[in-house]
């Protein structure tokens, strides 16, 4: 079913983080990045051990995340930390390179002041999950500023 059909009816205190953000908007980035992630020599063999073959649920699943922090829709129920923690084979400095994907994959698709509420929040998330998994605050490597490691 398309990620707009699958929303949660929005409440009146749901707001969307960005006017110009929409479920499509969501669902180009998500596919247009992880399409890059899969042909990348560091991110490439860490996700497809991950996910194997199959990526559409996975994609869809990244959809909702994205859709519950952007839209404000609460679609995803997940646990996206200990989902990462499990994945023995990354590294702080992988973060980097996320990152560093995800913001040319923003700007590619979009004006830079959307582009830039993405990136954003992917830096905040990456922050959460590296202190959560390695104890580490910022992301080891990402151009930004000097204080948390972060772009932005």
């Amino acid at each position: 079913m398309p990620p707009d059909l699958r929303a949660l009816p929005a409440q009146a205190n749901r707001k969307p983080v960005h006017p110009a953000i929409d479920e499509k908007k969501i669902n180009d980035l998500v596919r247009h990045f992880y399409g890059r992630v899969r042909q990348d020599e560091q991110l490439g063999p860490i996700f497809a051990k991950a996910i194997g073959d199959d990526w559409e649920p996975h994609l869809l699943r990244i959809v909702d995340f994205w859709s519950s922090v952007l839209l404000k829709t609460g679609r995803y129920e997940g646990q996206p930390m200990r989902k990462h923690a499990a994945l023995t084979d990354v590294r702080p400095a992988h973060f980097a390179r996320w990152l560093e994907m995800f913001g040319e994959s923003a700007r590619e698709l979009f004006e830079p002041d959307v582009a830039q509420v993405f990136i954003d929040r992917a830096n905040l998330i990456a922050r959460s999950l590296q202190l959560g998994m390695f104890g580490v605050d910022g992301v080891s490597g990402a151009s930004g500023n000097a204080k948390t490691g972060l772009q932005g």
